[in-house]
């Protein structure tokens, strides 16, 4: 028991002493700078690291706060026991043309190391950055280079802060081997320039450069861009563009022409047919002879007209016979009446009670069937009518040797 006892206070003892012992600080504080994005970063020993649970706080005030007398500076806090070996200081706005004081350590179990100074001035120590885009555009047989100025971390332009920024622009010849071919340069503090005396219809690669003299600042080349120059279009060029819109003209106004010929013939074939109607068809389609309107819809249109045939039988014929004088006569005998021998004998076809003319009328409601019928009909009753009337004439052939009693010279007529 007493042996287990003395373990327990030999441990808590060492663990004092080692949470006594003040933490090493960081080293090799450094900027790493590109406009106005600054960041502070450090190295910490690993083995350090591994053993503690080390954190790090980062402060920051203006230079001339700590020449007063007066009174102690306040130190801003821009990072407070963070675990990463870095501090962003973008955030805290520090001035471009201010001097700062920085200062960074270590915590381990509440305790701290010594802290670390730097001395920073953005204007002095801070990089510039490469322009934020560079486009080429052709210009005959030269080459115009738009270049757009480097921006600050609120995307302004780094030329707020140095005015005298300028840059230099490399350009060369594109061949297989670089460096078989010649590079020029060019300086320019303007957003255009214009690369002069170059090869018409040639490719060229152009690559910009941000530097500012004053603290011998340069920024790192860009990506190189590359472009075609232009130049004089030869003569052979210009006749064959011609050539070819010529041919293109041509095959549209063929085109368009086939086009409006073939409208127009499908539009007359669907409106006027060649193949004319017959005569009787378009008397009866037609209004009247000289209306080109169609009868489309007639009145009785919207029901069905059932004819029956009509048969036409000829008109009976008339005998005249002329009776001579009484004196040419000879004495009538006996058995004749007086009163008729002397009269006219007149008989018409009304006197027997038929005309000898038949005719049934259609009706829309007869069907096909009663049709037939009825003009079979029609033609037995005419027959018929011509066999009576000449019984009638047989009949009354004998009578005509007899003179009337009565002197006339009127006619009688007989229907034969």
């Amino acid at each position: 028991m007493s042996a287990a006892l003395y373990f327990c206070l030999l441990c808590w003892c060492l663990q004092n002493s080692a949470a006594g012992v003040d933490p090493t600080p960081p080293r090799d504080v450094t900027m790493i700078t590109m406009n106005t994005h600054y960041i502070l970063s450090w190295d910490y020993g690993q083995s350090a690291a591994d053993s503690h649970n080390v954190t790090f706080t980062t402060q920051y005030v203006a230079k001339y706060k700590l020449k007063s007398k007066k009174k102690d500076p306040i130190w801003s806090t821009s990072c407070k026991e963070t675990s990463e070996m870095s501090c962003d200081l973008t955030a805290c706005n520090l001035h471009y043309l201010g001097i700062y004081m920085l200062r960074v350590r270590a915590n381990v179990n509440r305790n701290h190391s010594d802290w670390v100074h730097m001395e920073f001035c953005p204007d002095k120590d801070a990089a510039v950055g490469p322009p934020s885009t560079v486009n080429l555009a052709p210009a005959g047989s030269d080459l115009d280079v738009f270049i757009s100025d480097p921006l600050t971390s609120t995307n302004s332009s780094m030329k707020e802060h140095l005015p005298k920024l300028y840059y230099d622009i490399l350009y060369w010849e594109r061949s297989l081997n670089r460096q078989a071919s010649t590079t020029q340069t060019v300086s320019s503090s303007a957003s255009l320039v214009t690369l002069p005396n170059l090869k018409p219809w040639t490719w060229y690669c152009v690559s910009v450069q941000t530097r500012y003299d004053f603290y011998n600042k340069s920024s790192s080349f860009t990506s190189p861009h590359c472009m075609q120059t232009e130049g004089a279009t030869p003569w052979w060029q210009i006749f064959v563009y011609f050539l070819g819109s010529l041919v293109i003209c041509f095959v549209v106004v063929l085109l368009s022409l086939y086009g409006s010929f073939w409208c127009c013939k499908t539009f007359k074939t669907a409106l006027y047919p060649p193949n004319q109607l017959p005569p009787h068809f378009k008397d009866y389609l037609f209004d009247s002879p000289a209306s080109d309107v169609p009868r489309l819809l007639t009145p009785d249109s919207e029901s069905l007209l059932l004819c029956d045939n009509v048969t036409v039988c000829p008109e009976s014929t008339v005998l005249e016979i002329h009776n001579p004088p009484l004196e040419d006569l000879p004495t009538p005998t006996a058995g004749l009446d007086p009163d008729n021998s002397g009269r006219h004998s007149r008989q018409d076809s009304s006197s027997s009670g038929d005309s000898g003319v038949y005719s049934t009328g259609g009706s829309s409601n007869l069907r096909q069937s009663n049709t037939t019928k009825s003009s079979a009909g029609a033609q037995d009753s005419c027959q018929g009518l011509c066999d009576s009337e000449q019984m009638k004439m047989q009949e009354m052939a004998p009578g005509l040797n007899s003179p009337p009693l009565i002197a006339d010279e009127g006619v009688v007529d007989m229907c034969v």
